[in-house]
């Protein structure tokens, strides 16, 4: 199989399985204990919580581990909420990812007001008009990082010193940035930063939300005292081990593994976008490096997946979250809002350091001949 849904989920470091081997086997004692093998636990998390803080330049206080970035999302916006100083008011975008999206119509139907900011035809939002909406009845401001389908890297700092000019907290859902290009807690002027392993090597069912020191946040899963009883639950200590070791490799590689990565993208796109009928989305130059989206005329999403499933290639039209659904994105709605759909196939390819050229030029010779026979064949 050929891998170029990366997006989706990255497959497991050999690296990172080693590391999380102990800890499914002989060293399996629960963190909460008191006794010797138990501390030997918690030292494991504790090494990778420093690990990860100092991956976006935070403090380990300042790391909560979760299952994932779903929850790490559901956590910042209920968290704030629950421990807001009488504020009722959140400002998004249209193109969040549903973690975020789901959990704002949840609270909207609790009477919270929630603003929706728009995006250009690039997926960009516009300063301008956060700097309308983001007001002093703000209590959160949530804009992702980069867009998890079309790639498009977010003005979050820009918006983050908007909010805090009125009172407000600045949460990121960074889950397709980290790893992939530099991100910084501190560096990007956030209070709250999500984070799932699964999308930089590490293992799947773990993640964490950064909260900077001094915020107020009150738990969303409610029991025991991990987490400095914030987030109930016995640690998923192989989980976390391996989310530790992933991201450590993952920064010390970026530079290599961007730069790598993003030629094989570029290669791929320029091949497509020779071919009739064929647009790419997003930014062309503020995206992640791995991240090629393009809308295809004459052709059917289901249609070419499906094609492309057969030729032994992994794709997407988009979120992994929404796969199954026929009807366009919410992400691509927003950005060409008066673009007639039919007729019309959304395709995201997204790679990684352990694709090859070799790859590039087989998909690209797939789609040549899938485009070409659907053209004889209209």
């Amino acid at each position: 199989m050929i891998n170029f849904d990366h997006a989706a989920t990255t497959p497991l470091r050999k690296e990172v399985l080693e590391a999380m081997l102990p800890y499914l086997t002989e060293q399996y004692a629960n963190a909460s204990g008191t006794y010797a093998a138990a501390r030997q636990t918690r030292s494991a998390i504790d090494r990778a919580r420093r690990s990860i803080a100092e991956a976006i330049g935070a403090e380990p206080g300042e790391i909560y581990l979760t299952s994932g970035g779903t929850e790490a999302d559901n956590w910042a916006l209920v968290g704030a909420l629950r421990a807001s100083n009488g504020r009722r008011r959140i400002v998004t975008t249209k193109i969040e990812h549903h973690a975020i999206l789901s959990t704002c119509a949840m609270l909207e139907a609790q009477g919270v007001e929630v603003v929706y900011l728009n995006v250009d035809r690039e997926g960009r939002v516009d300063c301008c008009e956060a700097e309308r909406e983001i007001n002093t009845d703000t209590l959160l401001v949530s804009v992702m990082l980069a867009n998890n389908e079309v790639g498009t890297i977010e003005p979050v700092a820009e918006i983050a010193q908007i909010a805090h000019a009125n009172g407000a907290l600045m949460h990121t859902d960074a889950v397709q940035a980290v790893g992939h290009i530099p991100v910084g807690l501190h560096a990007l002027g956030v209070d709250l930063l999500s984070m799932s392993a699964h999308k930089f090597g590490g293992p799947k069912g773990v993640g964490a939300l950064a909260v900077r020191s001094g915020v107020r946040l009150q738990g969303l899963i409610l029991g025991g005292s991990q987490e400095r009883s914030l987030r109930a639950g016995t640690e998923n200590t192989p989980g976390i081990v391996g989310m530790g070791e992933a991201l450590r490799m993952a920064v010390k590689e970026m530079e290599e593994a961007s730069r790598y990565t993003r030629a094989l993208r570029d290669n791929l796109a320029e091949r497509l976008l020779s071919l009739p009928g064929v647009r790419m989305n997003g930014s062309r130059t503020e995206r992640l490096p791995g991240n090629a989206h393009f809308t295809i005329e004459n052709q059917d999403s289901s249609l070419l997946l499906a094609r492309l499933d057969m030729a032994g290639i992994a794709a997407s039209a988009g979120s992994a979250c929404t796969s199954g659904i026929t009807e366009r994105s919410h992400v691509l709605r927003a950005m060409f809002p008066d673009e007639t759909e039919s007729g019309l196939a959304d395709l995201r390819l997204t790679l990684g350091a352990d694709n090859t050229p070799e790859e590039i030029e087989s998909a690209c010779a797939v789609l040549n001949r899938i485009l070409g026979e659907s053209k004889e064949s209209i």
